[in-house]
């Protein structure tokens, strides 16, 4: 496993890591949250994600409890929530500085650790100004409760007014974003948060790199029973994936699969890789429902090499969605 610094931090995270969306507490039980979560670490992986909005909770009790009968020296691993789907009650959710301290400390207690490394805004806010979430946050980090913060699908002009109120402030700033990345869907990463990388020292601890199941090219005659989309809970998900008017993507993805079996590489790996081929990328967040998909993902690094220069012009030219080169600001 190779380690990568999230942004211009000192904080180091594995190049793959572990997440929890989906699988824990509708895929994963106990037993096999447990037993996925060691074989990862045993494989080098450092960091496991998680949220207050993943099964309710549920998701954070099972991580939690696996912390705790694993046992790993606190040092070890670094361990996220976030914070914005908390309940259906006004103060249960949102970023106001009630909830994103009565969700960190609820966190806290369903993961059994006495700090997060990171706590993540999962979505902005536009009820509460971005100065009232700094300075929660920053509160946080100060008592120990947090290490870093940062964002989770915010726009840049979102990150940058946040980053300018904590310089302005005395305040922390956020350092991270976690954003959606892969060959599909690649406009923010590449172009929106082009600029920050450099102004802010910005993290990314990316997610969905096979677009749910997408880029693996399972889904092109159909849904399999048993997969994510297959899932009655998330067709909200399968109708943004395979709804009407995606039939240009699944061309696309058909494409894919037959550019990666010339090239002699599984489509799923291709895509791993090249989402870590960007050097902003500090992580790639996996989400696995099965010890034989974790295995399989963690062996794509072994053909990293296979993206060549021309075959990464190949994936471009494929695919036709490469940001235009972004303004400097």
């Amino acid at each position: 496993m190779n380690y990568r610094r999230m942004g211009k931090t000192g904080l180091q995270l594995s190049e793959f890591s572990f997440g929890s969306w989906v699988t824990f507490g509708k895929q994963v039980d106990q037993n096999d949250a447990k037993n996925l979560m060691a074989a990862a670490y045993d494989a080098g992986i450092n960091f496991f994600d998680n949220a207050e909005g993943y099964e309710a909770g549920e998701s954070e009790r099972l991580m939690g409890k696996a912390l705790a009968d694993l046992g790993w020296s606190r040092d070890s691993f670094v361990v996220s929530s976030k914070v914005f789907w908390g309940g259906e009650k006004p103060n249960q959710k949102g970023l106001s500085r009630k909830h994103v301290f009565d969700a960190c400390h609820a966190a806290l207690n369903r993961l059994r650790v006495d700090y997060l490394d990171l706590y993540f805004c999962h979505r902005p806010d536009i009820d509460t100004p971005i100065s009232e979430t700094v300075a929660a946050m920053t509160d946080l980090v100060r008592q120990g409760k947090v290490m870093y913060w940062g964002t989770s699908e915010w726009n840049a002009q979102q990150i940058t007014e946040a980053w300018a109120f904590a310089k302005a402030e005395n305040m922390v700033a956020p350092v991270v974003e976690q954003p959606e990345y892969n060959l599909i869907n690649r406009a923010k990463v590449e172009g929106d948060y082009a600029p920050l990388y450099d102004l802010v020292g910005l993290g990314l601890t990316t997610w969905s790199p096979l677009s749910s199941g997408l880029l693996t090219g399972k889904y092109l005659n159909g849904i399999p029973e048993g997969s994510r989309l297959s899932l009655p809970e998330y067709a909200w998900l399968r109708d943004i994936k395979m709804g009407e008017g995606n039939q240009g993507e699944l061309n696309k993805i058909q494409q894919l699969a037959e550019l990666a079996n010339r090239i002699d590489v599984p489509m799923h790996h291709l895509a791993l890789n090249w989402c870590l081929a960007n050097p902003n990328v500090s992580t790639v967040i996996l989400g696995v429902s099965k010890m034989s998909q974790l295995e399989d993902n963690l062996k794509a690094r072994e053909s990293a090499a296979a993206l060549t220069p021309e075959v990464m012009q190949q994936l471009d030219d494929i695919m036709g969605n490469k940001p235009a080169a972004p303004q400097r600001w």
